[in-house]
């Protein structure tokens, strides 16, 4: 069976991008897998550049197929940030709570209240003959400074689906449905689908 790793520790991603793949016939694998590993350096101006580097930098490294993703929140307000920077907006050891702390901060220094804002994914596999394949994921929503739901992770308490109800607030299946990285997700396992099976 074929494998795939994952080019990431985060739990959450990988139980997302799994359940998407739940039926794809290859042993799907995560950097939590193998003994210390090197960090990628993420240093791409686009998710999709960051999603690259991440691939074949763990492709070489570990001698197999890699899926990796650069995903991010872009908020109109605040010209696009955090971007690409997302993961890391508070600093780079930053976590979820300094994040969205940051990016209140930012809010309240304009003296905004809502804004529109984008949730936004880029996929790169890299196969080990050096194929490779991107997909993309938009989600549109909005951000509030008031959070709701202990679901989902990242800024999802902040980012706002409908009127009253955030991503924080959206079951697992229900997130996969709708969010950037399912969307990304279901598009590259049909392009691996017709590739490998």
């Amino acid at each position: 069976m074929k494998k795939i790793v994952l080019a990431t520790k985060n739990k959450d991603k990988v139980n997302e991008i799994k359940s998407i793949f739940a039926e794809f016939p290859a042993e799907i694998l995560s950097l939590a897998d193998f003994s210390e590993l090197p960090d990628a350096v993420e240093n791409g101006k686009t998710f999709a550049e960051n999603a690259t580097i991440k691939a074949k930098f763990y492709s070489d490294k570990l001698k197999l197929a890699c899926l990796a993703d650069d995903s991010g929140l872009e908020v109109d307000a605040l010209g696009g940030m955090p971007g690409v920077y997302s993961a890391r907006f508070a600093g780079y050891h930053a976590d979820d709570t300094t994040n969205n702390k940051k990016l209140i901060d930012e809010l309240n220094k304009i003296n905004v209240e809502t804004s529109k804002a984008d949730y936004k994914c880029a996929l790169s596999f890299i196969d080990t003959d050096g194929t490779e394949i991107q997909t993309f994921g938009t989600v549109e929503g909005v951000i509030k400074k008031i959070p709701q739901g202990n679901g989902g992770f990242g800024y999802d308490p902040y980012f706002y689906v409908e009127d009253s109800k955030t991503m924080a607030q959206l079951t697992p299946e229900e997130k996969n449905s709708i969010s950037h990285r399912g969307a990304a997700a279901r598009k590259m396992l049909a392009i691996l689908k017709e590739r490998l099976t």
